[in-house]
């Protein structure tokens, strides 16, 4: 009888290569998941010390951003309020898709696109004025029409960071943080009282009202537009680009080695400025389907109040530049705007006044904690060095 041996147990290198392969596929959602739960925990701990019930408060943000839509008990009048508080909180997140993706994807190729912002109004501003500026157009033609303005636009903006990056070296955050300034003070100066693009009414400096053949089409009664739905399939594309298509292997060969990639043959210039541009693209897209979606219009006070370039950037950290973790970071940042607002939120539970620097600071410990993962994981990671391993033990020979 051939007894076989037993195989042999696996080196200590090749215990910590398995675990550390564990932690890189699971930590994508863990690590954003833990800081979530975390960020909410300090939160709860700052909502007793006010005076108010943290379980309480929590369950009022849920309420008031419509997830107990979800919910079967959930009937009648109160169904349909949650309905509608589902579609702001939907509609809120469908910029932040998009800008986070602009950030997401220049990340990609190891740039950090702080301009999404400007690329934003460069899209909303392209966008609307093909709504305000051009007649006699159906529905659908005048609505891709938009579109592609508002994508053209953003794209636009985003390569001029791109190409002052490829050819004289400027770095893209200096570039694009100057850019968001300009697109915020030109679009004022456009908008303002005897601008260039000031609408019909004198006294008022703001925009017309863009045509009604160049609105997004309703999908949810009242509130929910198809931007949501165009966001959707920006996740998707954002996802073929990058893993499916030569350009996109490119641009992840850049973001890992510029240098490698150049003696490979790749064109990190070329890499660098399309990757801006299409980053571009996503911001402008997401600046037309806000203008085209429910905005309609724009003042000059929306340039100073509107930071959803910005916040997208958190979006995207959170989310870790995957189109899946950006889709549920969006909702949860825009969930937590919607369920705090002082329409919402009972001011008998908790002060809707305090609840969005609640929800500001959630935010902010979200991203902390996610920023934090580095460090950590570097402690983690020093115990196999700190650990005295047992071939280290042998005695010196006599």
């Amino acid at each position: 009888m051939t007894v076989t041996p037993p195989a042999p147990a696996p080196e200590k290198d090749e215990v910590y290569e398995r675990r550390a392969r564990i932690y890189e596929r699971a930590g994508g959602a863990l690590i954003p998941l833990a800081a979530t739960v975390l960020a909410f925990l300090i939160g709860g701990l700052v909502v007793l010390i006010t005076g108010h019930n943290p379980v309480a408060a929590y369950k009022a943000i849920f309420e008031g951003a419509g997830f107990n839509w979800i919910l079967p008990w959930v009937q009648g009048d109160e169904r349909t309020e949650a309905a509608r508080d589902l579609q702001q909180t939907l509609r809120v997140a469908t910029p932040l898709m998009l800008t986070a993706l602009a950030v997401a994807f220049a990340f990609r190729c190891g740039l950090f696109n702080i301009g999404g912002q400007g690329q934003y109004w460069l899209g909303f501003i392209a966008a609307l004025w093909v709504g305000t500026h051009i007649q006699g157009l159906s529905r659908p033609l005048h609505v891709i029409l938009g579109i592609a303005a508002g994508i053209a636009g953003g794209a636009l903006w985003g390569g001029i960071a791109g190409l002052l990056r490829a050819t004289v070296g400027a770095h893209e955050v200096i570039t694009t943080i100057m850019l968001n300034w300009i697109a915020i003070f030109g679009g004022q100066y456009l908008y303002e009282g005897g601008g260039p693009l000031q609408g019909a009414v004198a006294a008022l400096p703001r925009s017309d009202v863009l045509d009604g053949s160049a609105r997004l089409w309703i999908i949810w009664p009242a509130y929910l537009h198809a931007g949501f739905l165009v966001a959707i399939a920006a996740l998707l594309v954002y996802y073929v680009i990058l893993n499916r298509t030569t350009l996109g292997y490119e641009v992840r060969a850049v973001g890992f080695s510029p240098e490698a990639a150049r003696y490979s043959g790749i064109g990190v210039r070329r890499s660098y400025f399309l990757a801006l541009a299409i980053s571009g693209s996503f911001a402008g897209l997401a600046g037309a389907v806000d203008v085209l979606g429910f905005k309609y219009a724009v003042d000059t006070s929306d340039f100073a109040t509107n930071f959803v370039g910005f916040t997208g950037i958190a979006v995207a950290l959170l989310g870790r530049n995957k189109a899946v973790g950006i889709f549920f970071a969006s909702i949860l940042f825009a969930a937590l705007s919607t369920g705090t607002s002082s329409r919402q939120l009972d001011p008998e539970i908790f002060e809707p006044a305090l609840a969005a620097d609640l929800s500001t600071m959630i935010q902010a410990l979200v991203i902390f904690f996610v920023g934090a993962e580095f460090l950590i994981v570097s402690v983690w990671g020093a115990r196999r060095y700190l650990r005295v391993r047992p071939a280290s033990r042998e005695k010196p020979a006599l």
